[in-house]
C-alpha cells in the first residue's frame, strides 16, 4: 500500500511505502532511483501492530520515481497501487509513481 501526502506548505511530498508483513521474513528496502537501487539506503521497519512493513520517504512534488521492493536479500517485489509501471533492463517491471 502506498499513501502520498503534500506539506502544508506544498515543498515536500511524503510517500508512505507499506508491504504486508507475511510478504517478507527478516529483511524489506525501498529501491529504486532515488537511492541509485541500493538495497541499503531505505530498510523498511516491521510495525507488528500494524502487520505491515513500513517506510516513509519525502520527495518533491513533481517528481517521477521508479521502485521495487527488495526483500529478504533476494527476492524483488512490485507494488500493486503504484500510478503505473515501466520496463527494466532485467526483463520485469518497476513501479512508477509521480508526484
Amino acid at each position: 500500500m502506498i499513501s502520498k501526502k503534500i506539506s502544508p506548505k506544498g515543498r515536500s511530498v511524503r510517500v508512505v511505502f507499506e508491504i504486508p508483513l507475511e510478504e517478507a521474513h527478516d529483511h524489506a528496502s525501498v529501491v529504486g532511483n532515488f537511492n541509485d537501487w541500493d538495497v541499503s539506503t531505505h530498510p523498511m521497519q516491521r510495525n507488528t501492530r500494524k502487520g505491515v512493513w513500513t517506510k516513509a520517504v519525502s520527495f518533491k512534488p513533481g517528481t517521477k520515481i521508479e521502485f521495487r521492493y527488495f526483500i529478504d536479500g533476494h527476492k524483488w517485489h512490485n507494488e500493486p497501487q503504484a500510478d503505473s509501471y515501466e520496463p527494466n533492463p532485467h526483463y520485469s517491471d518497476n513501479c512508477v509513481l509521480a508526484l
